[in-house]
């Protein structure tokens, strides 16, 4: 046996076989071939007994009736005696029944290896590994600002829930997972949060509901969907906001934060979201960010003159005569019997007609997002579909659906 610790050089070999030949047969050519080339003191298996030779490493695979592969072995003799060794594996010109190549590539020295380890290492601790010694008087401002809002937390109601300091005054309310949602809310000046805390909802956050315009704001996974899901039956929500797909609020940075309460939608259109579900029209699975974006553009476009209490402002639609929400593009598609491909900015990439949708998948190169079809899905185009990444599917009509794929949304074309 060789010891990794005394091992000095390691001589890498290449090898080409004109056949068909196994790991055995490329072990059994390199004993053979050279066994008393080199005299007794240079014998393989003598160099093996006594730890100065490691065991033969061999890397073959066949292709087309040939095979290839690297030979490598662990040195620790000298470097005039690993050369002399190394050469002599060239003699090697057949390995089994087969003419074969043998080329001695490069003996790498173990030691430089591990010395330029090292110093690449101790670079890495030099930079990062000592503690700054600096004080940033920015740094301490930030962090006593922080600690100040932290300590402003407290609880409301008889349940004892956690709570931002101006909810009980605010004519608004932002509802919440956990405290620390709350707590992050805080950190970026957001104080009119209240948390459930559990999946049971409790009577003070029903009770701030019915009195204040509420806005439900939980994490993008499915134990955000399902609060919500129960929060809409036992309380009155004005609008839901969403966190980025698979994010909990606790881990949204402020901008992130500011866009999702920005693009809040009106609680009606996801109460029927949840009944076209429950009738089975669309998939049960969690409402992604593209459906977030276009009911979003649905309300602003439709019911401009909509307004939350409190006096926040929904922004008007911009005239175009293109299609810019998914909304204009099912309002344009109603009826043609067409079929339309759209990116993730709800721009066109390809209208075709219905009957040419599954040639033209063939050719899409991951570009579209959704595609818009005034016809019928089945099973076989669904998941076609799915497989090449679509996000979400309208229909007119969907039949012989057995398995919905997670990955795309599914939705209803009126």
């Amino acid at each position: 046996m060789y010891s990794s610790d005394t091992t000095k050089y390691m001589i890498h070999i290449h090898l080409e076989a004109e056949g068909v030949v196994e790991k055995p047969d490329v072990v059994g050519a390199v004993f053979g071939q050279t066994e008393g080339l080199l005299g007794e003191d240079l014998d393989l298996r003598d160099l093996q007994r006594t730890g100065r030779l490691g065991r033969i490493d061999v890397q073959v695979t066949s292709k087309k009736g040939e095979t290839k592969g690297e030979i490598y072995i662990a040195s620790s003799l000298d470097r005039a005696e690993t050369a002399l060794l190394a050469a002599s594996f060239e003699t090697i010109d057949r390995v089994g029944p087969c003419v074969a190549r043998v080329r001695v590539e490069s003996i790498e020295d173990i030691r430089v290896t591990k010395r330029k380890q090292v110093i690449s290492r101790a670079r890495e601790l030099l930079m990062d590994a000592f503690e700054e010694g600096t004080i940033d008087s920015n740094v301490l401002i930030d962090e006593v600002r922080e600690s100040m809002r932290m300590e402003k937390i407290g609880t409301i109601g008889e349940d004892k829930v956690p709570a931002g300091p101006n909810v009980a005054d605010s004519d608004a309310i932002i509802v919440v997972e956990g405290r620390a949602d709350v707590l992050n809310l805080l950190r970026f000046g957001i104080k009119n949060a209240v948390a459930v805390e559990g999946t049971r909802i409790s009577r003070t956050i029903v009770e701030l509901c019915e009195k204040k315009t509420a806005t439900a704001f939980f994490d993008g996974d499915r134990g955000g969907d399902l609060i919500l899901r129960e929060l809409m039956q036992v309380a009155e929500i004005d609008y839901v906001a969403y966190s980025p797909r698979g994010k909990s609020v606790e881990d949204l940075s402020r901008k992130e934060i500011i866009k999702a309460l920005r693009n809040k939608i009106p609680a009606e259109y996801v109460r029927e979201e949840f009944a076209g579900e429950a009738e089975g029209e669309t998939a049960d699975v969690p409402v992604s960010s593209t459906s977030q974006e276009i009911l979003s553009r649905k309300t602003r476009e439709s019911d401009p003159s909509h307004r939350k209490r409190g006096g926040e402002k929904q922004p008007g639609p911009t005239p175009s005569n293109a299609p810019r929400t998914l909304t204009d593009h099912l309002t344009a598609m109603r009826g043609s019997r067409n079929a339309r491909f759209l990116s993730r900015d709800f721009t066109v990439i390809r209208d075709v007609s219905a009957e040419e949708v599954e040639r033209v998948l063939e050719e899409m190169n991951g570009d579209a997002a959704g595609l818009l079809l005034d016809g019928e899905v089945n099973q076989r185009l669904l998941d076609t579909l799915a497989g090449k990444g679509l996000e979400y599917v309208a229909a007119r009509e969907y039949k012989g659906i057995i398995k919905r794929p997670l990955s795309i949304k599914l939705l209803k074309m009126a």
